[in-house]
């Protein structure tokens, strides 16, 4: 029987057939694992939409002449293609996608809130200097004797309730143009056909009827289409006419003049507005940098200084009462259900949580009908005559209430996991050294319990800090006092600021932004020593 050879210490190992050298050997290298073709497939798609997504985006920033973002989206397409085209870099083909969201979710809309903060952006501070002047001038549009006149169809490029509105105009010489917030535009006989002075058909827009058009009545009568004099204007659903400006702006001066009254605005580019001699702005202005006055004004402003403190206290009050008081109850209703004596605990742990399982938006519609004073269920069921929202502590108490039902579940489900993962002998060997129940649940029981759900408990502070459903669909906010009506007194930070931006006096993005910031730092820092404290006492009971 023939003895197999092997290779001693120091000789080397026989080269296999096709000079492949075996495994772990000496310059051998493990050849990587072929791609499976599903791996593939889904490679191919995912880079095919990115290049698409990327293509699709690079058309308006190279119209806007934002090479900016132009440049970013190039390096982050090529940052991709780079990742997945290659076979290495395996921990960089996990961590893109999450890295991406994060910036594109949380960093970016950060970045531009902080942003907003320092400008005047606002209902009249939205575009440029060139667009306020361009608004200044439509709007003193008249028409003169001697304006010319056009058939009027109002259009639209896409859905005839919700699309960007257009004038198709016909003169009296037949030829057609199209009128948009860039100017006029002649249209060829191609594109447009006229019949009875005005526009029957124009390729790639839809024509509004004139049931159409009577809805959309505001944007029409707001949309001017700028001339070299003045704008053309709709003059009803089915004429327009080409009316002139009595303010004219002046580039020498950068001024605007009214030519009937002789009235004079200059530009103050610190405020971004044109101003008179007595300090009276026109109402179109434009965008500016007007550094930390949006952030000095919550504190300068003694109007505003007081409602943000009283606010900010309540807020406080608020969001800590919702979690305490939500923490107690689903705390206790865990301990109760946690006996294993007590027979049909599924039963009750499934009741318990039914209001978690209902959507919180209508539950808190259906919570601030039953506080109604006239009609509402809690009245009835205490046949008295309580105005729930009347007053401001019994306001507060409700939506406390209301906060009670809607989280306990949640801190119930919490707290009985917690419970369950906490050795029973611990509580035992307490209660044979001695310990009352009461000295269980405070020297073993809760310390153990805050450990775990401290950092719940921290988020929930953050969640309700920032509750605005709770307040805008109970309260809305109120009740207000008789002399203001911008802040009530149930009102969180969230929802001042809400109506800061989108209430009825108009809208003051950058200054609601800089409240925003505050709310964001009041919380980050809250979290921060609680989750210290909490660092803390893991180390006691680790």
């Amino acid at each position: 029987m023939a003895t197999q050879h092997l290779p001693g210490a120091g000789e080397a190992t026989p080269p296999r057939p096709g000079g492949a050298a075996a495994p772990g050997g000496r310059g051998s290298r493990i050849p990587e694992p072929p791609g499976t073709t599903s791996g593939t497939v889904a490679k191919i798609v995912t880079l095919g939409l990115a290049g698409g997504l990327a293509l699709w985006g690079a058309f308006p920033l190279i119209s806007a002449h934002a090479w900016a973002g132009l440049a970013v989206l190039v390096v982050v397409t090529a940052a991709i293609f780079t990742v997945y085209l290659s076979r290495r870099r395996i921990p960089l083909k996990y961590l893109v996608p999450g890295t991406l969201l994060l910036i594109a979710f949380q960093v970016i809309p950060v970045l531009y809130t902080v942003s907003t903060a320092f400008t005047n952006y606002g209902d009249a501070h939205r575009g440029s200097k060139s667009d306020a002047v361009t608004s200044i001038q439509s709007a003193s549009v008249k028409q003169v004797p001697g304006s010319a006149e056009y058939g009027l169809t109002v259009a639209t490029r896409g859905d005839p309730a919700t699309g960007t509105l257009v004038f198709l105009l016909a003169d009296p010489a037949g030829r057609a143009y199209l009128g948009d917030a860039g100017g006029l535009h002649p249209l060829s006989t191609s594109q447009a056909s006229v019949s009875g002075g005005r526009v029957t058909e124009a390729s790639g827009y839809t024509l509004l009827n004139l049931g159409q058009a009577s809805t959309r009545s505001t944007d029409i009568t707001s949309l001017s289409v700028p001339t070299a004099d003045g704008a053309i204007r709709a003059n009803g659903i089915t004429r327009a006419y080409d009316g002139k400006a009595s303010q004219h702006y002046d580039a020498g001066c950068d001024c605007v003049t009214d030519t009937e009254t002789g009235q004079v605005w200059k530009a103050d580019n610190n405020v971004g507005s044109f101003v008179d001699g007595d300090g009276q702005r026109l109402p179109q202005g434009w965008r500016v940098n007007v550094g930390f006055s949006n952030f000095t004004r919550v504190v300068t402003d003694s109007r505003i200084s007081s409602h943000f403190l009283a606010t900010l206290v309540w807020n406080f009050a608020f969001a800590l009462g919702s979690v305490l008081v939500t923490f107690v109850l689903g705390l206790g209703c865990a301990m109760a259900l946690n006996s294993d004596r007590l027979r049909g605990r599924s039963v009750y742990r499934v009741l318990l949580v039914l209001p978690y399982a209902m959507p919180s938006f209508a539950m808190l519609l259906v919570w601030s009908d039953m506080f109604n004073q006239d009609f509402g269920l809690i009245n009835k069921l205490l046949s008295a005559d309580v105005d729930w929202f009347g007053g401001t502590w019994s306001a507060r108490f409700s939506v406390i209430l209301v906060q009670l039902w809607l989280g306990y579940p949640y801190m119930f489900l919490v707290s009985t996991g917690a419970l369950q993962a906490i050795p029973k002998e611990l509580g035992e060997a307490a209660q044979i050294d001695g310990a009352s129940a009461w000295g269980r649940l405070r020297r073993v029981t809760l310390p153990l319990l805050l450990v775990a759900l401290s950092p719940l408990l921290i988020s929930s502070f953050a969640y309700n800090f920032n509750n605005f459903n709770a307040i805008r669909l109970t309260t809305d906010g109120g009740p207000f006092p008789p002399s203001d009506s911008s802040v009530g007194a149930t009102d969180l930070l969230i929802t001042y600021t809400y109506r800061l931006a989108f209430g009825g006096s108009g809208a003051q993005f950058g200054f609601a932004a800089a409240i925003s910031v505050y709310i964001f730092a009041i919380v980050a820092l809250v979290s921060v020593i609680s989750f210290r404290r909490t660092r803390r006492q893991e180390e006691v009971y680790a």
